[in-house]
């Protein structure tokens, strides 16, 4: 997935990854941070449900290697509680 893709998709920092299918996500994540930050979106709520925790594992593990990311938390209740990331760009 590349910028041209996501010009589809709204880019207003919060990214609901019920819209695609999992084998997207591993592009999509660090596509979308970008252009967040392109934007001067610096926090980020990424949406991957409750489920079993396999796609909240995966988003996880690729922030962990996403350079630019500053910090990132499960979502506090109100905002999707643990079906949902915050994610904190470097400014």
């Amino acid at each position: 997935m590349n910028e041209d893709d996501l010009t589809e998709w709204p880019i207003d920092g919060v990214l609901d990854l019920h819209l695609f299918r999992p084998k997207e996500v591993k592009d999509l994540v660090p596509d979308y941070l970008e252009a967040c930050r392109e934007r001067g979106i610096m926090r980020i709520r990424i949406i991957h449900g409750k489920g079993t925790g396999a796609l909240r594992e995966t988003v996880h593990a690729i922030l962990k290697r996403t350079p630019g990311v500053a910090s990132f938390t499960l979502a506090p209740a109100t905002a999707g509680g643990w079906g949902a990331t915050v994610v904190e760009l470097e400014a």
